[in-house]
């Protein structure tokens, strides 16, 4: 008798199929078993707003978190950025797999790099967070873009180049490579000039905490596709953002990475930014440590670099503080 498949609970974009396909993979090869994907439509996939309007934290991911809870699915994936700073009691982040590619990209016409776009070029994000920094970047070195709103997902966005109503938009890098597009990228954008959003790049894998011997055996094989780097580095990314009482809508960016010489790692280097969408003004600063060793040791190190930020008037320039 076969194994009864496992349910893997994803958003029915392109994009979170190809990704939660590749974890069904590796789940299959830890468990023995099969997994099937079960679609599961979010507020965030059907409401045609944008983003910073309909509140962002969450929109992507409550529809796939009830699906657990209700028993409908075993287990969810997500992209890591889209999930809200506080967990559910009921549920565990069972692992944090090995993170892709951070960074931000350029898809531009005529393979446009960023600093030889066109004065007065428009480049589509639906991300504040990205705004300001574009924004700054251009003022900071005498160039002249606009910054244009837009929503939709891979093929939507790259369209608005193809049909010459944008010169350029920025996706994630981590998004082309995992539905192999990344020969359509025509500049990739440092993390100096641009930080990603906390988390970017990352997925979660979300399971229900062991109250059945069943959840808890589950629970116990996903942890075997965590890898301890790349969950200590978003750890401290997103303490930072939760610190910061920002949702993940809020234009912050945050990026820890690992620093060492050779193959030995010593510390970890945590960067921060916020700005105002128009890039008028920048709170960007790091904090550097010892690899972080525990959950608690990374959550400090983001609460730290928060407290920085907050006294260099971080606050005033996210406009949705909570209060």
């Amino acid at each position: 008798m076969t194994e009864k498949a496992l349910r893997l609970g994803t958003r029915r974009s392109k994009l979170a199929m190809a990704q939660s396909g590749l974890v069904a993979d590796a789940v299959s090869q830890v468990t023995g078993r099969p997994v099937e994907l079960v679609p599961v439509t979010t507020y965030g996939d059907i409401s045609r707003e944008h983003l910073a309007q309909i509140g962002g934290t969450g929109v992507f991911v409550a529809a796939l978190r009830e699906a657990l809870q209700r028993g409908e699915v075993d287990f969810a994936v997500h992209s890591l950025k889209d999930l809200p700073t506080a967990q559910p009691e009921d549920l565990v982040l069972a692992a944090v797999p090995e993170r892709e590619d951070p960074r931000d990209v350029l898809v531009a016409r005529d393979a446009l790099k960023f600093t030889d776009l066109p004065r007065g070029a428009r480049i589509g994000t639906g991300s504040p967070r990205r705004m300001a920094q574009l924004n700054a970047y251009a003022r900071a070195h005498g160039l002249v873009i606009e910054t244009v709103p837009i929503r939709g997902n891979i093929d939507t966005r790259i369209g608005f180049v193809k049909n010459g109503e944008l010169d350029a938009v920025v996706l994630a890098a981590a998004g082309l490579n995992r539905v192999g597009r990344s020969d359509e990228v025509t500049d990739f954008l440092s993390v100096d000039t641009i930080l990603p959003a906390p988390g970017q790049g990352a997925l979660a894998v979300e399971c229900r905490a062991g109250h059945t011997a069943q959840d808890a055996a589950l629970a116990a094989e996903l942890a075997e596709l965590d890898d301890p780097h790349t969950r200590a580095a978003v750890t401290a990314e997103r303490s930072l953002l939760a610190a910061l009482e920002a949702g993940c809508s809020a234009p912050v960016g945050a990026l820890a990475d690992l620093l060492g010489d050779g193959q030995i790692v010593k510390e970890m280097r945590l960067r921060g930014v916020v700005g105002r969408p128009d890039g008028s003004a920048l709170v960007q600063l790091s904090t550097t440590g010892p690899v972080p060793q525990t959950h608690e040791q990374a959550m400090a190190l983001g609460r730290e670099l928060a407290t920085e930020m907050l006294a260099q008037g971080a606050a005033g320039l996210m406009g949705e503080r909570a209060q």
